[in-house]
Order: C-alpha cells, then structure tokens, then sequence
C-alpha cells in the first residue's frame, strides 16, 4: 500500500470517528438517570466482551496472541498500553459526567484544545514540523481557545482535563503501535477486572441500574458497541496518520458537540463563544487548504470509508 493511500485511509477513518464521538452526548443524555462510575463501569465490561467477539468473528486470534508476545518483549510499548488505558478511562469518566450535569459546551472547549495540545506532542516527542498554513491555523485556533478561556471566568480545569487525557491517549496509541483490534481488546481487559468488581459491589448492595428489560439495561450493553467502533477507527488513524493531522481533524467532534449543546441542548452560547468559534473554524479552513493532499471526490470518500472497517 503506497503511503498516500495509507494516509487516506487514516483520515478517513479519522473523520468517521471524530463524528460518532461528536453525537456521543446524546446516548449518554438518555442514561442520564445512572451514575457515571456506573456507566463507565458498564461500558467497559461490555467493550470487552464486543472487542472479544470481535477477535473471533474476525479471526485476529493469532495476530493478538504474537502482539501480546511481542508486547511483554518491549516494556516501552507496555507502559504505553498501560498508561493509554489509564488516560482513556479518565477521559470516559470526565466526559459521561459533564454531558448528564449539562456542560456539552464545556466538553466540547475540552475537545478544542485537545487537539492543540496533541499537535505540542507531536512536536516534542515525533519531531514534527508544520508548514506555514499549518503553522498559521495553529495560531488562529490558539487565540480562540484562549479567547474563550479568557472568559470562562475561572480557570476551566474540566475543559483542561478533557485535553490532557485524550491527547495523552493519543501519545500512547502512537508510542504502543499495536494493531487497532489488539490495542483496544488489551486496553479493555486491563481495566476490565476492576469495572466486574464495581458492578458486582453495586448489585451485591442492591443499587444496580441493570437487570431488568429496561431501556436504560438496553443502552447500559449498547454501550459496549457505540465505545470500541470510533475507538477502532481512531486507533487505525493514530497508526497512518501524524498527530499534527490526527489533531486538527479532531475538531469535528467538538463542533458537533458544540452545536448539540447550543440547539439540542440548549445551553448558553454567549457572543464569546461565537468569537472563539469563528476563529477556530478559520483555523481548520486554512488548514485545508494548506493540505490540499488530501483532498478527495465525495464518492471516493465514502468508498473509502466503508474500505476503513476491513483495514483494522
């Protein structure tokens, strides 16, 4: 496969996941009604179970078994996988918590900044350059966030910790560089024992949210599907793409965010906010022009979006 075609396939399967996790909010507004360990404790626990039906289906049981060797062989890539694993789940609990306590907007500030900070990492620990465009946007989308963190009115360690735990997640994927279905099944059975013991706790002192046909039972498993698909897809982008790319399409997932809490939602958009998103909107326009490579025809985009799924 030549590069450029490896670069594309990343980015799609960039975007595809950008968007899933942006309408996310919206499966956790309905279960709303469960506390935020319980649900992170569930989605986790029903990950794994996916992710491993997954390996079957799909036949990848001796590309785990030889990754997991070579894995032990390395402790690098495994202190890498461990602590992606740590900075996954925080980024889980920190975002299911703001989006049933009302602060889409906020999580969707987060997610603006995140992506500048994956782009320092990539600076630091890839050495990566960015060319002039690039370099550009990098300051249109800075003056934003600092904009709007300028008037936040405190300093908003939320938003801070949302950034921090997916770019580092991010930093991990890239460092592991393990086959997307490995990485994710590995990342869920590591965290997997400690979700059992907590549902356990909850049933065992009769304050379980599951366990009837209920609604909310439904979702708490669906759960388990809707986390490792943009999980997948993200972990097949981390592999193809450099994280100054990686950190600029994540912006798609917070705009969406953004406009669910504004017009779904219906939480308060100030003439701030509509100043630091114009400026980050910029950023991502001179962004795209200034890489024009991978520019693509729509029937040729969505071709290779479904091509993405077969590739992880």
């Amino acid at each position: 496969m030549g590069q450029n075609e490896n670069s594309r396939k990343g980015f799609v399967s960039a975007i595809s996941a950008y968007a899933l996790w942006g309408i996310l909010p919206i499966y956790w507004k309905l279960v709303s009604n469960v506390p935020a360990k319980e649900v992170i404790a569930h989605r986790i626990s029903w990950s794994l179970l996916f992710m491993l039906a997954v390996v079957l289906i799909m036949n990848r049981k001796k590309l785990l078994h030889e990754e997991i060797i070579q894995l032990f062989g390395k402790l690098k890539k495994l202190l890498a996988l461990l602590m992606g694993t740590i900075f996954i789940t925080l980024n889980w609990f920190i975002f299911i918590w703001a989006v049933n306590d009302n602060r889409v907007i906020e999580t969707s500030l987060g997610y603006y900044i995140s992506p500048l900070f994956s782009i320092l990492l990539g600076i630091l620990f890839f050495r990566e350059r960015l060319s002039l465009g690039q370099s550009i946007a990098v300051i249109l989308a800075a003056s934003g966030v600092i904009y709007m963190t300028m008037y936040f009115g405190s300093v908003p360690w939320f938003a801070i910790s949302l950034a921090l735990s997916f770019g580092l997640y991010g930093l991990c994927k890239k460092i592991a560089f393990l086959s997307p279905i490995t990485g994710i099944t590995l990342e869920t059975l590591i965290i997997a024992p400690f979700a059992f013991l907590y549902l356990l706790y909850l049933d065992y002192h009769g304050m379980a949210s599951f366990g009837d046909l209920s609604l909310t039972s439904v979702l708490l498993v669906g759960s388990g599907i809707v986390t490792p698909i943009p999980l997948l897809l993200f972990a097949n982008s981390a592999n193809r793409l450099s994280l100054t790319i990686l950190g600029f399409v994540q912006y798609l997932s917070p705009t969406i965010g953004l406009l669910l809490g504004i017009f779904l939602y219906h939480e308060s958009f100030t003439v701030v906010h509509a100043v630091s998103f114009g400026l980050i909107w910029a950023a991502l326009l001179v962004f795209s022009l200034s890489s024009t490579k991978f520019a693509m025809h729509p029937k040729e985009a969505i071709g290779q979006w479904g091509r993405s799924f077969f590739v992880i």
